[in-house]
């Protein structure tokens, strides 16, 4: 997976748990695409402590999943999410009764409504 989008996935499950001020550089960084020399610019600190603060904040959360393991677990529901619509949109209907094709397809709905 592609480090940033990894890392805004780690950000989307554990950023509540960062201090203002973290938050605040992740933000800037990853979220507004700034540089570190234009977070620092606006926060009124040196380039190297904005990298200080945007590295502890990346390895802080990287800690996080390390311990709890939210996002894998999450990522792999998902892939069983996909696993099941695929064998769902796979199913024949032939010769089954309304009811259960009406089912089949809330079924289908549900598990789309879970990956969308």
């Amino acid at each position: 997976m592609d480090e940033i989008l990894h890392l805004t996935l780690l950000y989307d499950f554990y950023g509540e748990l960062l201090t203002e001020k973290q938050k605040q550089v992740f933000d800037l960084h990853y979220q507004d695409d700034l540089s570190l020399s234009e977070i620092g610019e606006e926060l009124s600190i040196s380039r190297q402590a904005v990298r200080d603060q945007l590295k502890r904040t990346e390895k802080i959360l990287m800690d996080y999943e390390q311990k709890l393991g939210l996002v894998a677990r999450f990522q792999a529901q998902k892939k069983s999410v996909r696993e099941m619509l695929d064998i769902l949109q796979e199913m024949e209907t032939d010769g089954l009764s309304e009811k259960r094709i009406r089912q089949l397809e809330k079924m289908k709905q549900i598990a789309e409504a879970i990956l969308s």
